[in-house]
Protein backbone atom coordinates (compact mmCIF):
# COMPACT_ATOMS: atom_id res chain seq x y z
CA UNK A 1 0.00 0.00 0.00
CA UNK A 2 1.45 3.24 -1.32
CA UNK A 3 1.56 6.05 1.69
CA UNK A 4 -0.56 8.91 1.07
CA UNK A 5 1.61 12.17 0.50
CA UNK A 6 1.69 14.86 3.54
CA UNK A 7 1.21 18.71 2.59
CA UNK A 8 1.94 20.90 5.53
CA UNK A 9 -0.21 23.91 5.78
CA UNK A 10 1.63 27.10 7.70
CA UNK A 11 -1.56 29.61 7.50
CA UNK A 12 -2.42 31.54 10.78
CA UNK A 13 -6.15 32.31 10.27
CA UNK A 14 -7.87 29.21 11.34
CA UNK A 15 -10.92 29.44 8.78
CA UNK A 16 -8.36 29.68 5.72
CA UNK A 17 -6.34 26.50 7.05
CA UNK A 18 -9.69 24.50 7.55
CA UNK A 19 -11.24 25.46 4.17
CA UNK A 20 -7.56 24.58 2.46
CA UNK A 21 -7.34 21.89 4.53
CA UNK A 22 -10.40 20.88 3.25
CA UNK A 23 -9.51 20.92 -0.30
CA UNK A 24 -6.32 19.65 0.02
CA UNK A 25 -7.65 16.45 1.98
CA UNK A 26 -10.36 16.08 -0.61
CA UNK A 27 -7.76 15.91 -3.41
CA UNK A 28 -6.08 12.87 -1.96
CA UNK A 29 -3.52 14.26 0.53
CA UNK A 30 -2.87 14.17 4.19
CA UNK A 31 -2.82 17.57 5.98
CA UNK A 32 0.02 19.01 8.75
CA UNK A 33 -1.21 22.33 10.04
CA UNK A 34 0.50 25.12 11.83
CA UNK A 35 -0.38 28.51 12.90
CA UNK A 36 2.67 30.41 12.59
CA UNK A 37 6.47 29.96 11.35
CA UNK A 38 7.73 29.12 14.28
CA UNK A 39 4.90 26.13 14.38
CA UNK A 40 5.61 25.58 10.62
CA UNK A 41 9.41 24.78 11.43
CA UNK A 42 9.05 22.62 13.87
CA UNK A 43 6.37 20.47 12.16
CA UNK A 44 8.53 20.79 9.20
CA UNK A 45 11.27 19.47 11.44
CA UNK A 46 9.44 16.82 13.68
CA UNK A 47 6.55 15.33 10.47
CA UNK A 48 9.10 15.98 7.30
CA UNK A 49 5.87 17.26 4.90
CA UNK A 50 6.08 16.19 1.17
CA UNK A 51 5.34 19.77 0.46
CA UNK A 52 4.48 23.11 2.59
CA UNK A 53 1.88 25.71 2.03
CA UNK A 54 3.13 28.88 3.44
CA UNK A 55 1.10 32.11 4.26
CA UNK A 56 3.71 35.02 3.38
CA UNK A 57 2.02 37.29 6.19
CA UNK A 58 1.84 35.22 9.75
CA UNK A 59 2.56 36.39 13.01
CA UNK A 60 5.38 35.84 15.10
CA UNK A 61 7.73 34.49 12.62
CA UNK A 62 6.29 35.29 8.82
CA UNK A 63 6.38 33.02 5.68
CA UNK A 64 9.58 34.24 4.33
CA UNK A 65 11.73 33.94 7.22
CA UNK A 66 9.98 30.49 7.81
CA UNK A 67 10.80 29.28 4.57
CA UNK A 68 14.09 30.06 4.67
CA UNK A 69 14.67 28.79 7.60
CA UNK A 70 13.02 25.40 7.25
CA UNK A 71 15.16 25.38 3.64
CA UNK A 72 18.30 25.37 5.82
CA UNK A 73 17.64 22.52 7.40
CA UNK A 74 19.37 18.87 6.47
CA UNK A 75 16.41 17.22 6.61
CA UNK A 76 14.11 19.34 4.81
CA UNK A 77 16.17 21.44 1.93
CA UNK A 78 14.77 19.22 -0.47
CA UNK A 79 10.81 19.95 0.60
CA UNK A 80 9.13 21.89 -1.87
CA UNK A 81 7.56 25.25 -0.14
CA UNK A 82 4.31 26.91 -1.86
CA UNK A 83 3.89 30.55 -1.20
CA UNK A 84 0.06 31.47 -0.64
CA UNK A 85 -0.75 35.54 -0.41
CA UNK A 86 -3.23 37.75 -0.66
CA UNK A 87 -0.42 40.84 -1.64
CA UNK A 88 -0.74 39.87 -5.35
CA UNK A 89 2.01 40.06 -8.16
CA UNK A 90 4.46 41.45 -6.44
CA UNK A 91 5.02 38.96 -4.65
CA UNK A 92 4.29 36.31 -7.31
CA UNK A 93 7.29 38.15 -9.63
CA UNK A 94 9.40 37.53 -6.66
CA UNK A 95 8.62 34.12 -5.30
CA UNK A 96 12.19 32.48 -6.27
CA UNK A 97 13.83 34.73 -4.93
CA UNK A 98 12.37 34.18 -1.48
CA UNK A 99 12.92 30.69 -1.92
CA UNK A 100 9.44 29.68 -2.77
CA UNK A 101 8.90 27.02 -5.70
CA UNK A 102 5.59 28.12 -6.89
CA UNK A 103 3.19 31.05 -5.12
CA UNK A 104 -0.44 30.93 -5.01
CA UNK A 105 -2.52 34.35 -4.65
CA UNK A 106 -5.96 34.18 -2.19
CA UNK A 107 -8.22 33.37 -2.32
CA UNK A 108 -7.25 30.44 -3.08
CA UNK A 109 -8.59 28.27 -6.41
CA UNK A 110 -9.04 24.61 -6.08
CA UNK A 111 -7.98 23.60 -9.65
CA UNK A 112 -4.79 25.90 -9.32
CA UNK A 113 -3.60 24.31 -5.88
CA UNK A 114 -4.83 21.10 -7.44
CA UNK A 115 -2.42 21.38 -10.32
CA UNK A 116 0.48 22.93 -8.18
CA UNK A 117 0.66 20.06 -5.62
CA UNK A 118 0.05 17.28 -8.11
CA UNK A 119 2.96 18.81 -10.43
CA UNK A 120 4.93 19.65 -7.33
CA UNK A 121 4.51 15.77 -5.63
CA UNK A 122 4.84 14.24 -8.84
CA UNK A 123 1.50 12.61 -8.09
CA UNK A 124 -0.90 10.59 -10.17
CA UNK A 125 -3.94 12.74 -10.90
CA UNK A 126 -6.74 12.04 -7.93
CA UNK A 127 -9.82 10.19 -9.26
CA UNK A 128 -13.24 11.99 -9.10
CA UNK A 129 -16.27 10.65 -7.07
CA UNK A 130 -17.41 9.60 -10.12
CA UNK A 131 -14.92 7.34 -11.20
CA UNK A 132 -14.91 5.42 -8.02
Amino acid sequence: MELRKKVLIAEDYADIRHMTRIMIESIGFDVIEAANGFEAIEQAKTNHPDVVLMDIAMPLLNGITAASMIHQLDECRHIPIIAITAYGRDYVNQASEYGFDAIIEKPVDMDELKLILESRLNAPPSLSRTEH
